[in-house]
């Protein structure tokens, strides 16, 4: 949705569940509604909804400079590169992301030439079952090292626990607002050039 101000941001949510309205939705949901209450502009995809091919490590994209697989990942590139600000949502599947969002980010070692990830800024939401906020240090922990290694910027990493079933994310008011202030504060510090 473009906003009214002259100086808006763009921000990419990315949403690795294929639930719509699941807990993982309503939390980028939230990021993004927080960007837009700052005047940012904003997209909303859902890797469920692309054909994302696995990596196959056939270093091709070296050969190349580019990944060789001709699929949705060029799309999603073009997007990842006309925006500052990226936020990321898988939930906890198994001790590790959902498998269209680990396919995703398999697929960043082929494209990192064709995408700007330095100095990205990147919010993180994982929600999940468990009610051990400790289970999603697997997802968390390789979102970010990928992340740091591709010199991205990672702002905040929101960790929902307990909420398995569509839409129990709603009774978490304050991770809830959290993501919301996240959204806001991304934009603001972006403008700012902090």
């Amino acid at each position: 949705m473009p906003s009214n101000k002259t100086n808006s941001v763009r921000v990419l949510g990315i949403v690795g569940s294929p639930r719509k309205r699941g807990n993982t939705d309503i939390l980028v949901d939230e990021v993004l509604a927080g960007a837009r209450e700052e005047g940012a502009d904003f997209e909303k995809i859902y890797l469920s909804k692309l054909s994302i091919a696995p990596c196959r490590a056939c270093e091709g994209c070296k050969k190349a400079g580019k990944c060789v697989n001709d699929d949705d990942m060029q799309l999603v590139a073009e997007k990842m590169n006309q925006s500052a600000i990226w936020v990321l949502g898988t939930p906890v599947y198994f001790w590790g992301p959902s498998g269209w969002f680990k396919a995703f980010m398999d697929r960043w070692y082929g494209v990192r030439k064709q995408v700007n990830f330095e100095d990205r800024s990147v919010i993180v939401v994982v929600p999940l079952e468990d009610t051990n906020a400790a289970t999603a240090r697997h997802t968390v922990g390789m979102i970010k090292d990928a992340l740091d290694y591709l010199k991205s910027k990672i702002l905040t990493s929101l960790v929902v626990p307990g909420v398995l079933n569509r839409g129990d994310v709603n009774s978490h008011e304050q991770k809830l607002a959290q993501a919301r202030q996240a959204g806001r504060d991304a934009v603001a510090n972006h403008r700012r050039g902090a």
